[in-house]
């Protein structure tokens, strides 16, 4: 038993000739992708089919530096991937992960203080091992690789130099796939957030379009029917002169609450999902001529709602400020992005100009197109010159629903 590479006579684990093709096999599975139990398991197997031991164990620094995590092994051992973790400086592994120096033990394992039996991994079946720890730098660990015979082994220099390699290389595959994996679960975790967040916000919108409609809209209904009553039942000029101005400005209280309801959760989006709410929308706005080829998709309920948002604000800019005669909205979904473009054949504006702030306090349309794309990991790209017209691209990453 030791706390460093041995020096024995005996042969290898591989003939000399064999190590620069595990060598090269290894280097190969680094390369192969981002996952860290598939690599972590086909490291495993290589080496135990490669040399002669008989189990090959790949344990894992957690992120905490606080514990190692089985993240490879054999059959039948890989049931136990991701069940088996063992804090740093707890048993062999956990001393090797702390002291960053390999640790070899040909038999009589259970007799070396710093071993822990773990019930799962059957270390009893086991006579000899070696414990190699995995640096990307000195003293820069990622994790521990073991490897086991049930037949009694000496472990040579040249054996831990080699195993050595091998845990260097895998050091640094593993920590690009740890990080890909944290920047994945970030992005995920990003993603669930705006999704709750525009859920909780089309909840809200819900209730207060309901609650309008419900309450106001069916008080000024009510109204409208007493005044009508009312206008029949008087006479007189002056009285039904001022009744019919109280049902008409009734009738415009009524318009700016169905305007209301729809402006805090357009209905048509339930009814027709994006694509016919936007071809909708494009026969809509009057008096522009607006041409429009959508795509029968369906996505998820907060892109609907914020690519449907980003084209009404677009086509509203297009009637204020554009001077056009004719516009076309576009909307295509294939495999992983939808893309809504509207363009119209405007007098155009600067968009560097447009880009800063306005004195006047305008170009709070365009930030909020753009915000609204960001925040369902889209972008939105304005293509424009005086004289030209304007085109506003949006591409969104969609899932299936």
């Amino acid at each position: 038993m030791s706390g460093g590479p041995r020096l024995d006579p005996v042969g290898g684990l591989i003939a000399p000739g064999r190590e620069v093709a595990l060598l090269l096999d290894v280097i190969r599975l680094t390369t192969a992708g981002p996952d860290v139990e598939a690599l972590a398991g086909e490291v495993s197997r290589i080496i135990t089919d490669t040399t002669a031991t008989d189990v090959c164990f790949v344990h894992v620094l957690d992120d905490g530096d606080q514990s190692l995590t089985l993240a490879g092994a054999t059959p039948p051992f890989d049931e136990q991937v991701g069940r088996v973790r063992l804090p740093v400086g707890t048993g062999i592994s956990g001393w090797v992960a702390r002291n960053r120096r390999p640790v070899v033990i040909a038999e009589h394992k259970e007799r070396d203080g710093r071993y822990v039996p773990i019930p799962a991994l059957r270390g009893a079946d086991f006579t000899s091992m070696a414990s190699i720890p995995m640096e990307l730098d000195p003293g820069d660990l990622v994790g521990v690789l073991n490897v086991h015979s049930v037949a009694r082994r000496e472990f040579s220099d040249r054996d831990v130099e080699l195993l050595c390699g091998i845990g260097r290389l895998v050091a640094g595959a593993l920590h690009q796939a740890r990080l890909h994996r944290r920047l994945v679960g970030r992005e995920r975790g990003h993603e669930r957030f705006v999704e709750q967040v525009v859920a909780t916000q089309e909840a809200e919108r819900r209730r207060m379009a309901a609650d309008i409609h419900d309450g106001i809209s069916q008080r000024l209904i009510s109204l409208s029917y007493h005044l009508d009553a009312a206008s029949n039942a008087v006479g007189t000029d002056g009285v039904v002169t001022q009744l019919e101005h109280a049902r008409g400005l009734l009738s415009l209280a009524l318009d700016e609450a169905r305007a209301a309801i729809g402006g805090l959760r357009p209905p048509i989006l339930d009814d027709l999902g994006l694509s016919g709410a936007l071809a909708s929308l494009a026969r809509s706005i009057v008096p522009l001529q607006i041409e429009s080829w959508v795509a029968d998709r369906r996505l998820a309920e907060h892109l609907e709602v914020a690519l449907y948002r980003i084209a009404q604000e677009c086509l509203q800019n297009v009637v204020k400020h554009s001077r056009a005669s004719g516009a076309t909205v576009r909307f295509e979904a294939d495999g992983d992005e939808a893309e809504l473009e509207v363009s119209d054949d405007g007098v155009g504006f600067d968009t560097a100009a447009a880009a800063g702030p306005a004195p006047d306090g305008g170009g709070y349309g365009l930030r909020s197109m753009a915000e609204r794309a960001e925040l369902v990991g889209g972008r939105l790209r304005i293509r424009s010159t005086p004289g030209s017209g304007t085109t506003v691209t949006v591409t969104v990453p969609i899932r299936e629903r």
